[in-house]
């Protein structure tokens, strides 16, 4: 008897040929098994990082986030690098926000005052991810988790 597929898939052998229903049954099971294996958090969309709005205050502009930790970690904290880059594409500055603590499956927003007035702004570049902890201490691969988004007209990016 002919066998397809890996014997470590358990009782999935067929004697038909290659491509068979009894094969893409047996492929298909095996995916579905192997499936939750995967941590949740790897999905790339797990923490989505819109700038909503920028609003003008007396010294400076106010940047809105929504942040929507879709994932099952829940982050104490979560350190940005970001750059502000001028309308003519010239940096600004550099300066660091701290979007937590977020908790898993939950959408939040948070409010940052900077010193820079709104109509200077061009965009923001998530530079980096300075600090990145969990209930279990430092995360790694934090900024690779992370998928930004503008509602306004000044873009988030990393």
């Amino acid at each position: 008897m002919r066998r397809y597929g890996s014997p470590s898939i358990g009782r999935c052998q067929s004697s038909l040929p290659p491509l068979s229903l009894p094969v893409i049954f047996c492929g298909l099971s095996a995916a579905l098994l192997l499936g939750p294996a995967f941590p949740a958090s790897s999905d790339p969309s797990a923490l989505g990082v819109e700038l909503n709005k920028l609003e003008s205050q007396k010294d400076g502009c106010r940047a809105y986030f929504v942040i929507t930790n879709n994932g099952v970690t829940a982050y104490k904290m979560l350190k940005l690098d970001l750059i502000q880059f001028q309308p003519d594409g010239v940096i600004g500055k550099r300066f660091a926000i701290d979007l937590g603590p977020l908790p898993p499956q939950k959408r939040s927003v948070k409010l940052f005052d900077i010193d820079t007035p709104c109509d200077q702004i061009g965009s923001f570049l998530i530079n980096d991810v300075v600090e990145c902890t969990g209930d279990q201490g430092a995360l790694a691969n934090c900024l690779a988790e992370i998928t930004p988004s503008s509602l306004a007209k000044q873009q988030l990016t990393k």
